[in-house]
């Protein structure tokens, strides 16, 4: 059973990914935030998955994993939960609509980038406790640490007012790249790690 849900979370996060590659470009802004909300739920399974079968040696490694896991769980659910429902359905007034609306570059899209911040820290302590034995689990192991990296980005770049610009609501040719850049490293992640569970 153990294995089996951490595969089910690892299928979840691949087809979110895409899914949310493909919203991205249509695009379909109610499709992408809905498959966020999907990711997080499937993301929190697979990395429970790895939490389990940590040896003893790297268990702060994977309880830290898990924690930014939950940690980036609750916020992206957050944000995206208020985009596909306060934002959408509710009239709102111009000062709640720059706060809520993700695309507006305001606090609920400062606590998105604070998310995915957690879920690269995540990624970075998971990796270390991955025991790398096949060619495929190296791949993973040094895939999900390299991800770490990200998190410097999603935590500092929300200070320094480089999203002042989205203030309009309008989407940046520079941000769907920058995503699907993002969809593009993080999908052999999610195909790496149903190989992983499937052993």
């Amino acid at each position: 059973m153990n294995k089996t849900i951490a595969r089910i979370g690892s299928m979840i996060v691949t087809a979110s990914v895409l899914l949310f590659a493909i919203c991205m470009l249509i695009p379909f802004d109610f499709g992408s935030y809905f498959v966020c909300m999907l990711l997080s739920i499937g993301y929190v399974m697979m990395v429970a998955g790895f939490c389990y079968e940590s040896d003893e040696k790297c268990r702060v490694a994977a309880n830290v994993g898990m924690l930014f896991a939950a940690i980036y769980a609750v916020l992206v659910l957050l944000v995206y939960y208020a985009q596909t429902t306060a934002v959408r359905l509710d009239p709102l007034g111009e000062q709640a609509v720059q706060i809520l609306d993700y695309s507006r570059g305001g606090l609920f899209f400062s606590y998105d980038l604070l998310g995915y911040g957690m879920m690269a820290l995540s990624t970075f302590f998971v990796g270390l406790t991955i025991d790398a034995k096949t060619k495929t689990d190296k791949w993973l192991k040094y895939l999900m640490m390299i991800h770490g990296i990200f998190f410097l980005g999603c935590f500092i770049m929300p200070m320094t007012g480089v999203f002042s610009s989205m203030s309009n609501g309008e989407t940046s040719i520079g941000g769907v790249i920058a995503l699907e850049f993002w969809c593009a490293y993080f999908t052999p992640v999610g195909i790496l790690s149903i190989i992983h569970f499937r052993k």
